[in-house]
């Protein structure tokens, strides 16, 4: 299987082409950063920083920029993965990221669908639940990068 996808067009073009590597790994880094920025200052603000700045407002527009991340980092991952997958597939620190991404975009995927999400951006009031998912949120953002970073160095 994993000989098959490293066969597949785009990885042979992106293992011969250094540029075309490199302009699909800048897109990786620009879906993290879409991912990360918006992430950690909303999670930031449900903890009580920057009280001042309405949710109704900042919530919407960062959640949607995350949402934007997470799809071009999943989709230039794909392709980036493709290059060499058996060997990311045996990589202790690849496997810890992929395992990360899924729980925080499923913390994310359960905030943006509870009811205490919808009455913080409602009214500016924040539950106690949404406070533990922030910081839960942020804690597993910032170990996936730091996991996907680990990956080069083993």
């Amino acid at each position: 299987m994993w000989d098959a996808l490293s066969h597949w067009p785009g990885a042979v073009a992106l293992r011969q082409s250094s540029t075309l590597y490199l302009f699909v790994n800048a897109a990786h880094i620009l879906g993290i950063g879409l991912i990360l920025g918006p992430i950690l200052a909303l999670d930031a603000r449900v903890l009580g920083w920057a009280k001042t700045v309405p949710l109704t407002i900042l919530g919407p527009f960062l959640s949607g920029t995350a949402k934007l991340g997470v799809v071009v980092a999943v989709l230039t991952g794909i392709v980036l993965f493709s290059v060499r997958p058996a060997d990311y597939a045996d990589n202790p620190a690849f496997l810890s990221k992929i395992g990360l991404v899924l729980v925080a975009v499923a913390n994310a995927v359960a905030v943006d669908r509870s009811r205490a999400w919808r009455d913080a951006i409602a009214t500016n009031e924040i539950a106690a639940r949404l406070r533990v998912q922030a910081a839960a949120s942020a804690g597993l953002w910032i170990a996936a990068l730091v996991a996907g970073r680990w990956i080069g160095f083993l």
